[in-house]
């Protein structure tokens, strides 16, 4: 686990950092080493979906957890550009028979922290105890994540969104 940032002081509008595939299965089994060497284990690992989901299917299976679930929410709308709040889109999940359970909450990013702290928000009362791993943590971030593999102040430029989508491409065709 990387405690100092990998990006440099430039604002994140001028700094990218670019995560390989190989980042992700470096990221994930040492966030994952970081839980363990804690002595946490959780019982279910909820994924912020887009950008969480490989991120918690990953951390469930480096940690031999099969409880994961996902939870829409949607705050970025592009580079740099988001809502004015977070909001969880259906279905939503019900965590109702979850009391007891230790829940590891799995994004790819805590940038201002705001997605997070509602999904938190979300769990409290819930569950019996709830934590974050992110890949990268912002300065900035409302939320101290308990495992993070790298800190930065850069926009983080994801594998699985260094493109446009397919979709995208294909309706710009003639």
């Amino acid at each position: 686990m990387s405690e100092t940032g990998v990006g440099s002081t430039e604002p994140a509008s001028q700094s990218r950092e670019l995560m390989s595939w190989a980042d992700l299965g470096t990221g994930v089994r040492e966030l994952a080493q970081a839980v363990a060497d804690d002595g946490w284990r959780p019982d279910m690992i909820l994924g912020i979906a887009r950008g969480g989901l490989l991120v918690a299917g990953a951390l469930g299976y480096a940690l031999g957890v099969k409880n994961t679930f996902t939870m829409n929410v949607e705050f970025y709308t592009g580079v740099d550009e988001r809502l004015p709040l977070p909001m969880i889109l259906p279905p939503v999940p019900d965590l109702v028979d979850f009391g007891e359970f230790k829940v590891l909450i799995a994004d790819d990013v805590a940038d201002t922290g705001a997605t997070l702290e509602l999904v938190k928000d979300f769990c409290a009362g819930k569950v019996a105890e709830v934590r974050c791993a992110v890949l990268y943590e912002k300065p900035r971030s409302s939320v101290r994540c308990e495992y993070v593999w790298r800190r930065t102040d850069c926009w983080i430029t994801f594998p699985w969104s260094a493109e446009d989508p397919v979709l995208q491409a294909l309706s710009g065709r003639v």
